[in-house]
């Protein structure tokens, strides 16, 4: 009963080694699938996945979630700006076309 507790911890341990290797220098996997018939490509698939922590991921220059107004609280502070900057040229631009 001992020995499986060691094995298990070990693996557990090991795993945790492994993850942190992987979050920490990163991990990019990437596959194409095609579908075609009598050689016409019916679909065409490409997935692209990276595997990494948030201080490596912005290290390679993704930041995607910092914009992205669901996860992010200022995102949405600059979405709702640029709906009111929107407007704002929209009335510029309508009160130009009126003056000429």
């Amino acid at each position: 009963m001992n020995e499986q507790r060691m094995q298990h911890s070990v693996q557990a341990s090991g795993l945790a080694d492994i993850l942190e290797r992987v979050l920490d220098k990163g991990i990019v996997i990437a596959g194409d699938i095609s579908i075609s018939l009598v050689e016409v490509d019916l679909l065409n698939i490409r997935v692209r996945l990276v595997v990494a922590s948030v201080d490596r991921a912005m290290a390679m220059g993704i930041n995607w979630w910092q914009s992205d107004p669901y996860l992010s609280s200022n995102a949405h502070r600059l979405e709702e700006e640029n709906r009111e900057l929107r407007g704002r040229i929209e009335r510029l631009e309508a009160s130009a076309l009126s003056a000429s």
